[in-house]
């Protein structure tokens, strides 16, 4: 269902969405656009706020609250990535920080890279909700 991080080849089209009402998220984010300035030039790479666009990424079955919880980006063939995946991503794209993805997304370690960040998007999902940050 999702695409292997492996398929994410920096020199194409990555479409990333995520919660710009979630103070954590929009400050990641933006902290990572500043750092990925030549692709977001190039066009190769995008960030856009899904509360912008709630219905985006239906077609793949993905609700607003799903892209409220977890990263998801699309590929430039039309695939969907979610949540750690995107991360490592993005740090393999990023000037300095290859290195963490290459460790975060190696065979060995991915599962617990995406255990645990799905439990930190849990906890941080569940944080905005009581806030009211919707």
């Amino acid at each position: 269902m999702f695409a292997e991080i492996d398929t994410v080849v920096p020199d194409h089209r990555l479409t990333v969405w995520y919660n710009t009402r979630c103070p954590v998220c929009d400050a990641g984010i933006s902290w990572q656009r500043n750092k990925l300035l030549a692709p977001v030039r190039a066009g190769t790479l995008e960030f856009k706020d899904i509360n912008e666009e709630p219905g985006a990424l239906a077609r793949f079955g993905a609700s607003l609250d799903d892209v409220r919880r977890r990263l998801h980006a699309t590929d430039e063939a039309g695939r969907l990535i979610v949540g750690a995946d995107v991360a490592i991503a993005l740090w393999r794209l990023t000037p300095g920080e290859g290195w963490l993805g290459a460790l975060l997304g190696n065979r060995l370690m991915l599962p617990l890279t995406r255990f645990g960040y799905d439990r930190f998007a849990d906890v941080l999902f569940a944080w905005n909700k009581r806030r009211g940050r919707w």
